[in-house]
Formats: C-alpha cells, structure tokens, sequence
C-alpha cells in the first residue's frame, strides 16, 4: 500500500485551478475538466461531480467544503519570495512564524477555505 496525495473538493474548479495555477505557482499536468492533476501530484476534483462518483448522491449546494479540518501542506525554497507573491492575494491566518520544531510557515485559506501551510523544506530527522 502507498498513499499517493488528498483530493481536495472545489465548488468551481476553474477558480480553484486558476488560483493553485497562478498564485501558487503550481504547473498543471493534465485537466479533465472536472479534474485537475499538477506536476507535484497535488489535485482538485469539482466537488459535486465526486460527491456523485463516490456516494452515488449530491449534498446540498451551501455546504462549504473547507471546513477547517484539513490542512495542505507545500514546501518554498524561499518563504519570504513565497510570502511577498502569494500574502496579497489570500485570506492569511497568519505571517511567517517559526513553529516548535523550528521550521518557518505561514497559513491562508482557497477560495473553497480549505487551510494551506506553505512551509520551508525542512530534511526528515532535523530542524528548520
């Protein structure tokens, strides 16, 4: 078994596309339409569309899909260039701040308000 990446789901998957696109600087690989794999094999699934597929059933249409239960997580090589382009553009939780184990993030929400860590790579076994 191997676990390949989480499928957040999008109310409008061109807006989501263009945001991860165009504000995080993500390269799309392939789009489906109602599907859109990146390079990282980070992807986004329209959400109605995959509500149907998995449970065979919509659920109603106000219910946001970003429910502060999720967190996804991308590396920069520099988190201040990284800050300066993507901080304008998002509803921040908060700046770049160093966490307990010593690596430097900084938190927003997507257009759907699912929560994204934009961290500074860190190695397995050390700290930031």
């Amino acid at each position: 078994m191997r676990f390949i990446n989480p499928i957040p789901f999008v109310r409008d998957i061109d807006r989501s596309r263009d945001f991860y696109r165009e504000t995080l600087g993500l390269t799309v690989l392939k789009d489906f339409g109602n599907f859109v794999l990146f390079e990282t094999g980070f992807a986004i699934h329209e959400g109605r569309s995959l509500e149907q597929t998995v449970w065979r059933e919509v659920g109603p249409a106000e219910e946001p899909y970003g429910r502060g239960n999720l967190l996804l997580y991308f590396e920069h090589e520099n988190i201040e260039a990284a800050f300066e382009s993507i901080a304008p553009q998002v509803e921040l939780i908060h700046p770049i701040e160093r966490q307990a184990w010593g690596q430097r993030v900084f938190r927003f929400y997507d257009p759907d308000g699912h929560a994204i860590e934009i961290g500074e790579p860190q190695t397995l076994g050390s700290t930031a």
